[in-house]
């Protein structure tokens, strides 16, 4: 089996996953974001983040940001779905380093059957986390999970996105959860406007 991901610095995965963004998961034309936002483009990072060259480089500019901003944590994830595969590629990238990073799952909201929870995976209780987005218009996934993380007893300790449209996501995270909010890219370096 043959495999296009060759190990490399930050640097260079950084370029290479912009690279991987811009021509994978940028869309153009008008479209309605989740936040209910008009666009002229939309950006399908799940065409990134499910890519298997792609989610290797997520993993490592993702921990690569937040090493280099000091940030301190034990587990990575954030709402379901489009976290998902963020926090699954910081945890492998982290194994790859032989550092202890799990990765669990926000739901929408609590289930009303078996354990009732909101939050799956390794407890969070106690434990340093970091809320993880593909990418934010409005930051109201990365609050939803913060919320919920904050009642399942963890401490939301950042948040961190891969791409930030610059729409006031990362302001309003910022004032509204107490945390920093980190982007890998912004819509500028993507090329769009």
């Amino acid at each position: 089996m043959s495999t296009d991901f060759t190990p490399v610095d930050l640097d260079t995965a950084r370029e290479h996953l912009r690279d991987l963004i811009k021509d994978l998961a940028v869309v153009r034309g008008r479209v309605t974001l989740a936040s209910g936002i008009e666009a002229d483009y939309y950006v399908d990072l799940r065409r990134v983040t499910l890519h298997h060259e792609a989610s290797r480089y997520v993993g490592q500019v993702m921990l690569g940001l937040l090493d280099e901003a000091g940030i301190a944590f034990d587990a990575a994830g954030g709402l379901t779905m489009g976290a998902d595969p963020v926090g699954n590629a910081i945890m492998r990238t982290a194994g790859d380093q032989d550092r202890a990073i799990d990765t669990f799952v926000v739901r929408k909201a609590q289930k009303s059957y078996g354990m009732g929870r909101q939050v799956e995976g390794p407890s969070v209780v106690g434990r340093n986390v970091v809320v993880v987005e593909d990418t934010s218009t409005t930051g109201g996934s990365a609050l939803t999970a913060v919320e919920a993380l904050q009642k399942a007893g963890a401490n939301v300790v950042a948040v961190a996105v891969i791409v930030d449209r610059r729409t006031g996501a990362k302001e309003r995270i910022e004032e509204t959860a107490g945390v920093p909010c980190l982007y890998a890219y912004s819509k500028d370096e993507l090329g769009l406007d």
